[in-house]
């Protein structure tokens, strides 16, 4: 805790001051033009590795970057896409996975989680991703997994709205820890330069 106390203490004195106009400006205006969905990896963050300031994505983090199909029940990450897409109309949206995901790893080595049940429960929205993957092949299904929050992504009203309109466009992205590469998947499942 002391090191988060030193951090704000830091904000405060060095980069709040830097950042004055814009922490202003932000203050009364919120208009994101990137929905952000990542991984909740602390080794993930989504400004730093876009470069991107305060204000810029509206980030949705969960376990294994995972987005349920869309439910008429309650479900945060739904309400939150709901909430870029309808009322912020972010431009884009990016699924970002990432190398070495606990989630991923979890699945494709067949892990014990029976004690972790919420995670076992919370993984079962990446069974379409293992069914489509060989065993113990991580890198892939990290990539399936991209893939299919993609297609899950566009069966919530608001997102095939926007898709339906030409007014939101859907990237998918994996993230190399070690390299800090980005690679940009196609929804056919091919690599793009990035």
């Amino acid at each position: 805790m002391q090191d988060l106390a030193k951090g704000v203490a830091r904000f405060q004195r060095d980069v709040f001051p830097a950042k004055a106009e814009l922490f202003a400006h932000l203050a009364t205006h919120h208009a994101p033009h990137t929905l952000f969905i990542s991984c909740s990896d602390a080794r993930v963050v989504p400004e730093l590795i876009t470069g991107t300031e305060p204000g810029d994505l509206f980030v949705i983090r969960t376990a294994g970057n995972l987005v349920p199909a869309y439910s008429p029940e309650a479900d945060g990450v739904a309400a939150s896409i709901e909430y870029a897409v309808a009322a912020l109309e972010v431009k884009d949206i990016i699924v970002c996975g990432h190398s070495a995901c606990g989630a991923m790893t979890a699945l494709a080595e067949g892990h014990n989680l029976s004690g972790a049940p919420a995670v076992a429960a919370w993984l079962r929205h990446a069974a379409a991703s293992q069914a489509r993957t060989d065993a113990g092949d991580v890198p892939a299904l990290v990539r399936q997994n991209v893939l299919a929050q993609l297609a899950n992504l566009a069966t919530h009203p608001s997102v095939a709205r926007a898709l339906a309109q030409r007014k939101v466009t859907l990237r998918g992205w994996v993230f190399d820890i070690a390299t800090g590469r980005v690679e940009e998947l196609s929804t056919a499942g091919s690599a793009l330069a990035a």
